[in-house]
């Protein structure tokens, strides 16, 4: 395999329940499968759409009616993710979610999960858990389901999840993330200088990993 001829930090502020940002993975991924030879670092970097939802998570259906409105309304969403997921490969199973979580547990895990080298594999298990089989990913069994799946222990993972370890740093780097004007996600940024909001296609990703490279 030839040597990288450049290297890359990518920093991506996402939430574990944002559609978005799961088409975000898959397109980011087909831009990198573009540029081979870079070696190329993706950080996970947490966001929450909603930390008021309790710990516990609430009824997703009465939640995504009081923010949205009627069913219908709500279906013609889904539908739209539905399409513009269609390049990527996901198929959304809306129907199947039955919990809208807080996501505050699920990024101390994406947290811990850093060192080891494996964030992109739990970040990729619970995109696939909610999105894909409607699991709580609030839920803390499901997580350490989510942790095992990527290499960690499922055992340590649980009981550190009973504590709050981590809790204030994640809060104070979502505070930091809002500084910087993110109120969206997914945020791509590269190299800390180039930043890119939004799902954005392959082609696009590729054309800002050229111009950091080249700048």
């Amino acid at each position: 395999m030839a040597e990288p001829s450049a290297s890359l930090v990518i920093d991506v502020v996402s939430d574990v329940v944002c559609p978005w940002c799961f088409i975000g993975k898959r397109r980011l991924a087909a831009a990198l499968a573009q540029r081979p030879d870079v070696a190329v670092t993706v950080n996970w970097r947490p966001f929450q759409l909603d930390p008021t939802i309790p710990r516990g998570g609430i009824d997703r259906k009465e939640y995504l009616r009081r923010k949205f409105g009627d069913d219908q309304r709500i279906a013609a969403l889904h539908d739209h993710i539905r399409a513009a997921a269609a390049d990527t490969g996901i198929a959304f199973r809306f129907e199947a979610i039955e919990r809208s979580p807080n996501t505050l547990d699920a990024h101390r895990l994406i947290r811990w999960a850093h060192p080891l080298g494996v964030q992109d594999a739990v970040v990729e298990r619970l995109f696939a858990d909610y999105f894909l089989n409607g699991r709580d990913i609030g839920a803390p069994a499901v997580l350490a389901e989510a942790a095992a799946s990527a290499g960690l222990d499922p055992a340590e993972v649980a009981a550190r999840l009973a504590t709050d370890e981590d809790e204030e740093a994640v809060r104070e780097e979502i505070g930091t993330a809002t500084r910087l004007g993110i109120s969206g996600v997914p945020f791509f940024i590269f190299d800390g200088r180039y930043g890119v909001s939004g799902a954005q296609a392959p082609e696009t990703l590729v054309e800002v990993i050229d111009r950091t490279l080249e700048s």
